[in-house]
């Protein structure tokens, strides 16, 4: 109750404050249904689905909108996209492909616990671009994996935690985030910037080009990963020769890859090779996805009943839609363009380079996740207008979209409500909340400069700025 009484107050305060001169009162009160949705969907006095239906009824109740534009995101194929990616990765996680991989991996590299942490990183790496949710990646795929490497251990939340399991959910979450930054397709709210991008800078990003300006901090970060860890956080136990016999049961327990295991595998190459070479072919990223779950079902690898049954498919088509919708006409009413010409005129009255206010936007941007339990609430809140002043204050238009939307996956493992895999690895109860945050914080600033610093200057080869 007290949640819900603040976000209709503020969305109450900013309704009837004075419209600020140069902006349309549908353009304030738009702002105003948008602040009152996003501060819900942190607060969450509803579920964020209520909320979203809530916020698009009102719009087009208070006359803000027109039904049709209230209902537009609905249509929109970026949504679409984000639904056939979550059922792709039901296929992978109901086939058994997913664990598959991982204990091929572990079973040729998991001879120590660093060579482990790095074995549950590749992991990761290996099947993030078919696996759009990071909750499903980690939580389905690898959570049960590593918590059976630490119970075989006998690494317990409790006294034993340290032995193994403490350092190893730890790699999972920071390894996660990273994979998540590294393809359009390994995270639900990726698709979320593209669309923002699109609409707010005009700018377009493709498959291919998230993934190669991601590609060069992305394996970095990954590589020092689990090392930093190793040395900031170590396992009491360093050698484990049972890791590499544990994976050799369970696949011998699994035995050869079924017929539903090589046609995921097949569909996963496939829709990989497509979305690789989407500028030649001109197959958009949502049709490649859509092909994909249709081969799944008429190969049987998914029923009708798993893609109806796939609640968070539609639950996050539901409150992601109204979000699109919002932020679309939020962004045709000028509102955008008024607050990044006003905020440019700040920036550029301070006398600070394009080069030190993106910097500086992008420090406040990334430690504001500490206010966020969610990635999406974060991008659908300040996504937008930071890409916007940016360019306002002169940083190239596409840089400015492909550095935020990196930094917004950079930033999750801050705190252990940040992101979705977060309360299932934090759950388990091997590390502290104190020590989540400490190594949080470390990690998240580590990646923040080698994304800036190694990363800009691979940008800067690939002519981004």
């Amino acid at each position: 109750m007290r949640n819900g009484l603040i976000v209709l107050a503020v969305g109450a305060v900013i309704w009837f404050m004075p419209v600020p001169a140069g902006l349309k009162v549908q353009a304030w009160h738009l702002f105003a249904i948008f602040v009152t949705t996003i501060l819900g969907y942190i607060l969450q006095p509803l579920p964020i689905g209520a909320i979203a239906f809530i916020a698009v009824t009102f719009s087009a109740l208070s006359g803000t909108l027109k039904v049709a534009e209230a209902l537009m995101g609905y249509g929109n194929g970026t949504m679409w996209l984000i639904v056939s990616a979550f059922l792709f990765a039901r296929g992978f996680i109901k086939s058994g492909l997913g664990r598959r991989i991982a204990f091929v991996i572990i079973k040729f590299i998991g001879r120590s616990s660093l060579t482990l942490g790095y074995a549950i990183t590749l992991s990761d790496f290996v099947i993030s671009p078919a696996t759009p949710s990071s909750a499903a990646r980690a939580g389905g795929i690898i959570f049960p994996i590593i918590k059976g490497l630490s119970s075989a251990l006998d690494s317990e939340p409790g006294p034993t935690a340290r032995r193994f399991g403490a350092y190893i959910m730890l790699v999972e979450y920071h390894a996660n985030a990273i994979t998540c930054a590294m393809f359009m397709t390994a995270m639900a709210a990726n698709p979320l910037s593209v669309e923002i991008a699109s609409k707010a800078i005009g700018v377009q990003l493709t498959w291919t080009s998230w993934a190669v300006a991601a590609f060069v901090p992305g394996a970095v970060s990954l590589l020092l990963i689990p090392y930093i860890l190793y040395k900031l956080y170590p396992p009491e136990i360093k050698m484990m020769p049972e890791a590499k016999g544990l994976a050799i049961k369970e696949l011998e327990a699994m035995g050869p890859m079924t017929k539903m295991e090589k046609i995921v595998s097949l569909v996963f190459i496939g829709a990989m090779i497509m979305w690789a070479t989407s500028e030649i072919t001109h197959i958009e990223a949502t049709v490649v996805a859509m092909s994909a779950v249709c081969v799944m079902v008429i190969c049987q690898v998914l029923t009708w009943q798993d893609v109806i049954g796939e609640k968070g498919a539609w639950d996050t088509l539901f409150w992601m839609g109204s979000l699109v919708a919002l932020a679309t006409e939020l962004a045709k009413s000028g509102f955008i363009a008024w607050i990044a010409k006003s905020a440019g005129v700040v920036i550029t009255a301070s006398g600070l380079s394009w080069i030190m206010a993106f910097g500086l936007l992008i420090i406040i941007y990334v430690y504001s996740h500490y206010g966020f339990a969610s990635v999406t609430a974060h991008i659908s809140a300040m996504y937008a207008a930071f890409i916007a002043i940016s360019v306002g204050a002169g940083a190239p238009p596409l840089l400015a979209a492909l550095a935020f939307a990196f930094l917004s996956n950079v930033m999750i493992p801050l705190t252990h409500y940040s992101g979705s895999a977060g309360p299932i690895l934090f759950g388990a109860g091997y590390v502290t909340q104190g020590e989540w945050w400490r190594m949080g914080f470390i990690l998240t600033t580590i990646n923040v400069i080698i994304w800036l610093g190694i990363g800009g200057a691979w940008w800067k080869v690939l002519g981004l700025w």
